[in-house]
């Protein structure tokens, strides 16, 4: 039985940390074998952006998009090869293009979920169109910015409707704030939404396949302190209602490799931003999660190809609007049938199976690779290319005092 070869392609941007370590773990993994005994490699691809013809056939298997959220040209190519070729992808081109924040925020509130309200306002200079000033002479209405934050409170959000890396987010606390935002805004479509204020935890879950990692978030510190390495800071039953609206919204959308940011105000889960492209796993942002990252990354898109698991372009949504319309069910149990809808999408029971008895090293393999000098020369690199040279030192302590209280816990 001849061996299978998978080629797991990365569409890049300026990233270059996270890749190194994922080729490096796929050097390491070795054959998986599947349920029949054949033997399946997996090797990977930088995926290079050139001109394609629509029936050219790929070498993919699956490809790791990080770049065609804002890149048009492969964001083209991952759609014909989804499409034509049943190359599996991480995220959904296709929904990412349509169902951007404001379309997720929809989805979600459509669902019950606890967003805070929110209002699209129109444009302050709008896009050049020769057809604008007829319309906006005919059609756009008058309104009264003020009014529309007043309705809200203060303090308020203004953001994009399709931003992300917290671009062109201001808080807003009164009126001359609320005009020099929107004033700034120029040709960018925003939103404004209620401020959660007095929230305890700021949690954001990283989410790759049906694994979930929910961190302990403080956007006010510098990036490199941003994730605390703190456990136990939500409880049991609020920490599994983080997972769930995280995996709710994945599957919901098609998106498999995505992070959802929730405020914590008590027992109650607000989430914020949950559309994210490109979510953050740099080494320097993640440091003691970072192995984690990796693995589950290893993990999920091992399983996707050995299992030769299908891409679904369609979206099943009804079921979930459907539950969501039944007077009869309270908002937990909304969320159990939501979660059961998510383990559905993600196959949860068969791929903790398949990692038990297929990649049960994969644990032992990390560890060992964490260890080596391999990873401490990528760590070394990473901080050279990210700080300025008076502050490697300071910055290689730091983050290898993080990585190595991973291993010790790991230990």
């Amino acid at each position: 039985m001849a061996d299978v070869e998978h080629i797991i392609g990365m569409l890049l941007g300026t990233e270059d940390d996270w890749p190194r370590a994922y080729e490096a773990l796929v050097d390491r993994l070795g054959p998986v074998v599947d349920g029949s005994g054949r033997k399946h490699r997996l090797k990977t691809a930088r995926v290079t952006i050139e001109p394609f013809n629509l029936r050219d056939k790929p070498r993919h298997s699956l490809v790791i998009d990080r770049l065609a959220y804002w890149y048009y040209h492969p964001r083209e190519w991952l759609k014909k090869v989804s499409m034509m070729d049943d190359v599996y992808l991480l995220n959904s081109p296709f929904t990412f293009q349509s169902m951007e924040k404001h379309a997720a925020y929809c989805a979600m509130m459509r669902l019950g979920l606890k967003v805070p309200d929110t209002v699209l306002v129109p444009y302050k200079h709008p896009l050049e169109n020769s057809r604008w000033a007829y319309t906006a002479a005919r059609y756009n209405q008058s309104f009264d910015l003020d009014e529309v934050a007043s309705d809200l409170g203060y303090p308020l959000f203004m953001k994009p409707y399709d931003g992300g890396a917290w671009v062109g987010v201001s808080k807003i606390r009164d009126s001359a704030e609320l005009h020099a935002a929107y004033d700034a805004s120029g040709e960018r479509l925003m939103h404004l939404q209620q401020s959660v204020e007095d929230y305890d935890v700021f949690s954001r879950s990283l989410s790759i396949g049906p694994e979930t990692m929910v961190m302990k978030f403080r956007p006010e510190l510098p990036m490199h302190d941003r994730y605390a390495v703190e456990h136990g800071f939500l409880d049991a039953d609020t920490g599994d209602e983080v997972v769930t609206i995280s995996r709710l919204v994945n599957a919901f959308f098609g998106w498999e490799f995505n992070s959802c940011e929730s405020l914590v105000r008590g027992s109650e889960v607000f989430p914020i931003d949950y559309a994210n492209a490109c979510p953050d796993v740099a080494l320097t942002s993640l440091h003691y999660y970072f192995p984690w990252a990796m693995k589950a990354l290893l993990r999920w898109t091992t399983f996707c190809v050995v299992t030769d698991r299908r891409f679904q372009v369609d979206l099943n949504t009804r079921r979930y609007f459907e539950v969501a319309d039944r007077t009869d069910l309270s908002y937990q149990e909304k969320l159990a049938r939501y979660r059961k809808f998510a383990d559905e999408y993600f196959d949860t029971e068969r791929y903790a199976d398949f990692c038990a008895s297929r990649l049960s090293h994969v644990d032992e393999m990390v560890y060992d690779w964490v260890r080596s000098p391999d990873f401490d020369a990528l760590l070394v690199d990473t901080v050279r290319a990210t700080y300025p040279e008076h502050e490697h030192e300071r910055f290689l302590a730091h983050f290898r005092g993080l990585t190595g209280a991973w291993v010790a816990d790991q230990g």
